[in-house]
């Protein structure tokens, strides 16, 4: 998926996420989950060719995904809301994860068998998110701070300090609008 500001996408643990996250454009008013041909193909999209949805899996999807943009919105220091947190857990509960030890003696995270359609899709994001937690990439993936965007992009600057998916279009609005208010 192109990315704001020709940024460059997160690291391949997060990708999915991102890119669940960023199918529809708040701005624009396009959302790209409406049906369950559209999430199986985004699923497909994704290596998950042999998932099977129905219209309820399609409304767990956009509640996974804006849950998700809430704790990405965090990484920029809004706690992420109680309803939130608990829809997170109810979605979460249903997609068992399992630790699997290689022959090296690593070990990764990875889906439990058996779970099929949303909560397929929902561990395979969990897998992506703990790995990203253990390698330290977590906390830069976040949601710009522009209420009308809110693209969800992964911060690269040096100090992890970014606000905006892009500073040529929401940066440049946000310091526009706080220089306007200044000279009133």
């Amino acid at each position: 998926m192109r990315q704001p500001g020709d940024r460059a996408p997160a690291p391949e643990a997060l990708v999915i996420l991102q890119d669940l996250v960023n199918t529809i454009d708040i701005e624009e008013d396009r959302d790209a989950l409406r049906t369950v041909g559209d999430l199986a193909g985004f699923c497909s999209g994704h290596g998950l060719d042999d998932l099977v949805f129905d219209e309820a899996d399609v409304d767990g999807a956009r509640r996974l995904r804006e849950a998700l943009r809430e704790v990405c919105q965090a990484h920029t220091g809004i706690d992420v809301p109680s309803a939130t947190q608990a829809a997170l857990d109810e979605l979460l509960a249903a997609a068992p994860l399992r630790l699997v030890i290689g022959a090296d003696g690593s070990a990764r995270p990875e889906p439990a068998p058996g779970p099929a359609g949303l909560p397929a899709l929902t561990a395979r994001i969990a897998t992506g998110i703990l790995t990203a937690v253990a390698d330290g990439t977590w906390p830069r993936l976040k949601a710009c701070n522009a209420h009308e965007c809110r693209w969800v992009y992964y911060d690269r600057s040096p100090a992890g300090r970014s606000r905006w998916c892009t500073m040529s279009i929401c940066g440049s609005r946000a310091k526009m609008r706080n220089y306007r208010n200044r000279s009133r």
